[in-house]
Formats: C-alpha cells, sequence, structure tokens
C-alpha cells in the first residue's frame, strides 16, 4: 500500500524541495512525517550522476522505503540549463517494491514527456522555479491558457495515490491531449520446475476460471487436475505431451493456482511437524473440524470425534509406513480405511502442514560405523541373517563412497 506521493524539484535557491504531496507532511521535517526530508534529501534530488534511474532508499528507522526516479531534463531555456524533478512513492518496508517501480517508471517517463512537448511541470511553478520561461510565457499571452487546461499536481497526486490503494489501476486525464494510466501488477517468483512425479492439487476450481480462449494445451491439461493423478499421468489422460503439461502447470503454479505434493504410497512414511501440530491440537481457525469434513468418506455412520482426528493425526512417526501406521490403528480397535479416506487425510497434513513426508532411509545404514554386532542388528530390526546379508550385498552392489567391509566374529 502506497503511504505517500511526492514531487520534488531541484530550485535555485532553495535546492531540493517538496512542491507537491499526498498525505500533507508525509516527506517532511515535522514529527508526524513519514520520512525525514532533511535526512533522505541528497537522495530525493541526488547528484546528476545518479539522475534518470530507478533509486530506493529506506529511512533510518526501517519502517519506509522511498522509491524515486530522478529526471534531469538539459536545456537552455531553464535556469542553470537543466531542469531536475522526481515523482516518488514512500511505501512500508515489508511490502515487495516490484510492482511499485513500474509506477514509478511510468510518472517519471510521462511528465518528462510533458515537461518536453509543453512545459507541463515547470508553466505551474512561481518565479523561484522558471524566471526565464514564465517572462516568454508571458509574453507570448499563453500563461493563461495553460494553466486552465491542465490539472494541479497535487490533486493529480491525490487520486493518483487513491486509485492505486483502492482499485490498483489508475486512468487519469492530465490535460487535453494526455492521461496518466497505471495499474499495479503482482510480482511473482520464478515458480520451481515440475516433475513427471508431482502431484498438482488445485487451490480454486478451476473450471470456473477457465475460458475458451485459452490455450488448448491448458485446458486439456486443467480438465484432469484432481489432486489424485501425477503429472506424467495427466499428460497421458490429456494426450498432450508431457513438456507441454510441465509447462501449462508451471504456468498454473506461477499464479499460485496449485500446489505441488508428492505421490501417495502406503509405503511412505510421514514425519510429523511440531508447529503444525501444535496448531492442529490446538484447533486453530477450526482446523480439526475442517480436516473432518475433507477426509470422512461418508461410509461409516459414526462422525469422527475431534479427539479422534487428534489421535489420527498425531499417531504419523518418522520410519513408520502409512500400511504399519493402518495396522497400528486396527489393533487399536479402529478400522480407518472405513471412517476415512486416508490419502486425503495424509494429503490434508501435507498441505497444512502437520505432516511431511520422510524419505525411507536404509535401516541397516545406521550400523555401517564398525561398531555394532551382527547379534544386536538381528534383535533391533528384528531380521534374519539372511534378510541382512542380501541387505548388505545390495547395499554393497551401490557405488559407494567408502569401501563396505562384512567382519565375522
Amino acid at each position: 500500500m502506497i503511504q505517500g506521493i511526492f514531487y520534488a524539484r531541484f530550485l535555485r535557491e532553495k535546492g531540493p524541495t517538496i512542491m507537491a504531496q499526498s498525505p500533507p507532511e508525509c516527506v517532511g521535517s515535522s514529527k508526524t512525517s513519514l520520512v525525514d526530508f532533511d535526512v533522505l534529501q541528497e537522495y530525493i534530488i541526488p547528484r546528476k550522476a545518479f539522475c534518470n534511474r530507478y533509486m530506493t532508499v529506506r529511512d533510518p528507522e526501517g519502517k519506509y522505503v522511498v522509491l524515486g526516479f530522478p529526471v534531469l531534463i538539459p536545456h537552455k531555456k531553464y535556469v542553470r540549463n537543466e531542469f531536475i524533478f522526481n515523482f516518488g512513492l514512500v511505501v512500508d518496508a515489508s511490502v515487495g517494491l516490484d510492482p511499485y517501480e513500474r509506477v514509478v517508471r511510468r510518472l517519471a517517463v510521462t511528465f518528462a514527456e510533458m515537461e518536453k512537448q509543453n512545459e507541463y511541470l515547470s508553466a505551474q511553478e512561481d518565479a523561484d522555479g522558471l524566471v526565464a520561461l514564465m517572462q516568454n510565457l508571458n509574453d507570448a499571452g499563453a500563461e493563461e491558457s495553460i494553466a486552465g487546461s491542465r490539472r494541479p499536481i497535487e490533486a493529480l497526486l491525490e487520486i493518483v495515490k487513491s486509485d492505486l490503494n483502492n482499485y490498483g489501476e489508475c486512468m487519469i486525464p492530465v490535460d487535453e491531449a494526455n492521461t496518466v494510466n497505471m495499474k499495479l501488477f503482482p510480482s511473482h517468483r520464478n515458480p520451481p520446475a515440475v516433475e513427471a512425479w508431482h502431484v498438482p492439487v488445485a487451490k480454486m476450481k478451476l473450471s470456473e476460471i477457465v475460458d475458451p480462449t485459452w490455450d488448448l494445451t491448458m485446458q486439456k491439461v486443467i480438465a484432469h487436475i484432481d489432486g489424485v493423478s501425477d503429472v506424467r499421468r495427466i499428460a497421458f489422460e490429456a494426450d498432450v505431451a508431457l513438456d507441454l503439461a510441465k509447462a501449462a502447470l508451471r504456468h498454473l503454479l506461477y499464479y499460485d493456482t496449485i500446489l505441488l505434493l508428492d505421490m501417495f504410497f502406503f509405503s511412505s512414511c510421514y514425519a510429523p511437524q511440531p508447529d503444525g501440530m501444535r496448531d492442529f491440537v490446538a484447533n486453530v481457525d477450526g482446523i480439526i473440524d475442517e480436516c473432518i469434513s475433507y477426509v470422512c468418506n461418508g461410509n461409516s455412520d459414526t462422525r469422527l470425534s475431534k479427539f479422534q482426528m487428534i489421535k489420527l493425526m498425531t499417531s504419523f512417526t518418522y520410519g513408520r509406513s502409512v500400511t504399519e501406521w493402518l495396522f497400528v490403528q486396527a489393533h487399536a480397535g479402529y478400522d480407518v480405511l472405513n471412517g476415512l479416506d486416508v490419502r486425503r487425510l495424509v494429503q490434508f497434513g501435507t498441505i497444512k502442514g502437520q505432516v511431511q513426508k520422510s524419505q525411507n532411509p536404509e535401516p541397516l545404514q545406521k550400523y555401517m560405523d564398525g561398531c555394532h554386532h551382527f547379534d544386536q542388528i538381528i534383535t533391533e530390526q528384528n531380521m534374519s541373517s539372511k534378510e541382512i546379508m542380501a541387505k548388505l550385498r545390495t547395499l554393497n552392489r551401490k557405488p559407494p563412497t567408502n569401501d563396505l567391509s562384512i567382519l565375522y566374529y
């Protein structure tokens, strides 16, 4: 959100000066000012070497950032043969600056051209700004016609700030021939690569926003996004090339309309996440009720209680597969498959941050430090010596970082 907007000039006798701003005193020397002009004036109207460049400067307290594009127009008609001005914005330091950079650049380019064409900025100044030019205008009898057809800078800044904050865009007639058109475009980071094994999950009803004029590949891909199918299957069912399907999904990912999950297998392991579990147990924002509504498949006559859902979600542990998790629940007397959709439960926990898929490490890897007895491995892993030897031979066939030696006692 734009906190303030200003128009600054370099005057012959006063130096850097704020000519107009909205709200009043947003850039000044008073205690109510957002930015201290005395501290940042050399960056608002900088030296010539820094003119005609996009600049950002943070106030000493770190609360606000001033964005500007100082413009220097050389011409012999001006005092000192140059006209220096800057249209700047004051925004919170915590927000992204990319959308506002375009606004600052557009203001600089637009008013620089208007000044070159018909002295839009300089014609509104008093004798302290442009004595020679105003005299020429008076001699030509043009001052009255210029002042009557042009919008004052103060009013223009107020409208720009209000429209961009409220609507994200503005279209303001400046005079009979010029209009200021600007729009704030959200800035998104480049999305990660989409792989064939990813499962896209829609964050909105894509079918309601699809337009017939959209790319045909995009329309085909969207029709097969169901939260279950992986990218490879979507490409196959949509009858499109895998690379094109990836490109379409990456485009949707760029606009934050989908998210990517790993494929669900009953052999996969899911580890609990402390922060997510803490919010789940505390039922922050009614997350438990949301989970119950999402995962119950309707085959059971009894609805899960909040306590049961908490017990199920918190029973995921590192190193325990979903199949083993089901056996644990069955041993406790609850038939999970009859009451809920396990895949949707895991998907909900992954999206909301309660669980995270963990790659299954080789269980024998931790014993390969030369300090463990063979009998210890048999006892702790509940495996026969034949099974252990088969596992070790499999590991020995893989390219190791160090040699693997099996010692017999």
